[in-house]
């Protein structure tokens, strides 16, 4: 038999359990203290030291790139570790499957970039902080009870921007997550990487140009930065869509290299490749007037991600009423215009800027992200280039800051892109 002094000694203890399962928050100073306070080798469901673990209320460890200041990456990022308490209500936790590193990403780190998500404490960091990245495909480790759209195992990629994808895990609301309707034939690297370099390339190729379906294999759009992410879904597109494409990049380190890319994007789908220095050449005029068939097969539409010169001599080559869309500017140059393409072609210059049409048009994304799935299941859009970096719970956070800053540097074999490895 227990005495009466035990039995209020265990009811004292269920009830200080509850309570503390109850009001833990993310990051809470109590969580820390419970998980800290747990001996090692009981069954709290600890793992090994250095390794991730669960506590027996069902809080997870995980890690997070934040900042607390703006600057360059190595200098700002840091690796900072919490709690998540378990889901309840519309909440869902998630895991990193894997986040790409996209200039954008690291503009909003250096503090130039238009979007910048607010410093908060949620993650019971010392000071405010913001989780950089803003892409990613995440997987669903549990839900709570009022969450009707999603089930364990689901992957899902962020709703909005500003969410901050480099973390090991996240707690989100149901409301701010799309779910992968269907992910067999896909891979986390191609859910990752869908929301916005694809999705801009569409959305430009769709919006931007009243597209004559009747000429199909007549009609040509121009772009710079064809090598990018966004140039090598735009290739794709267009492809399947019927309209030429040609496309500009800039010289490699030698003659051997620039051919291999050339031939690259040729094998993509592109139907002409030229270099930078071919585009503002004084034959490029003659260039363009026998690729489109003397001049036959109207250019409609030009994407720039450069600025400078490079979009001027773009904008030469459109035809009349045609567009020119502006979505980014590598070469930190102003778009400069000649008043004849005003008055005389009557040329509309355009900007777009994915992030903000996304937020604004969530239900368009959605269809749009399934559109480019459905391409990918059939085999007609290839992955960009990639260069993995590998993310284990041990990995440092100095580490995860240079592969960040690194993004910044010249020519890459491929897009920077994190990929977690769980231990559970």
């Amino acid at each position: 038999m227990f005495s009466s002094g035990a039995l209020r000694g265990a009811a004292d203890s269920v009830r200080s359990a509850t309570a503390a399962s109850s009001s833990l928050r993310i990051g809470a100073p109590l969580v820390r203290t419970c998980v800290q306070q747990q001996p090692r080798g009981v069954a709290s469901g600890r793992m090994l030291e250095g390794r991730r673990y669960i506590t027996a209320y069902g809080y997870t460890q995980a890690k997070a790139l934040v900042y607390s200041n703006y600057g360059e990456p190595k200098d700002v990022l840091r690796l900072h570790k919490h709690s998540i308490s378990p889901p309840h209500g519309t909440q869902v936790n998630l895991r990193l499957l894997a986040a790409p590193m996209n200039p954008a990403d690291v503009n909003q780190i250096q503090g130039v970039y238009p979007a910048k998500p607010p410093f908060e404490t949620t993650l019971g960091t010392g000071e405010p902080a913001a989780v950089a990245g803003n892409e990613g495909a995440f997987e669903v480790i549990s839900t709570g009870s009022g969450v009707k759209s999603l089930s364990k195992g689901d992957w899902v990629i962020m709703k909005r921007t500003g969410q901050g994808t480099w973390r090991t895990h996240a707690q989100m609301d149901e409301s701010q997550l799309i779910k992968v309707e269907d992910k067999n034939g896909l891979t986390p690297l191609q859910v990752g990487t869908v929301s916005v370099n694809p999705v801009t390339a569409y959305r430009m190729i769709k919006d931007f140009c009243d597209w004559d379906w009747l000429r199909s294999g007549e009609e040509w759009l121009i772009q710079n930065g064809a090598n990018s992410g966004v140039g090598r879904a735009a290739i794709q597109l267009a492809r399947e869509w019927g309209i030429k494409t040609l496309n500009v990049i800039r010289e490699r380190s030698n003659p051997e290299e620039t051919e291999a890319l050339k031939k690259d994007l040729l094998d993509l789908g592109a139907t002409a490749v030229v270099t930078e220095s071919e585009l503002l050449s004084a034959d490029f005029k003659n260039i363009v007037h026998e690729l489109t068939n003397k001049g036959k097969e109207p250019i409609r539409l030009g994407l720039n991600c450069v600025g400078g010169k490079s979009a001027t001599a773009l904008a030469k080559t459109l035809a009349p009423g045609s567009h020119l869309v502006t979505y980014g500017a590598m070469s930190k140059q102003p778009v400069s215009l000649p008043s004849g393409l005003l008055i005389f072609k009557n040329l509309v210059f355009d900007g777009f800027w994915v992030s903000k049409w996304g937020d604004k048009h969530p239900d368009m994304k959605e269809s749009t992200i399934r559109d480019v799935f459905q391409l990918i299941r059939a085999g007609k859009f290839k992955d960009v280039p990639v260069q993995e970096v590998k993310w284990t719970w041990d990995t440092d956070g100095a580490k995860l800051a240079e592969e960040v800053q690194g993004t910044l540097g010249g020519f890459r074999a491929g897009k920077g892109i994190f990929v977690f490895e769980s231990d559970d």
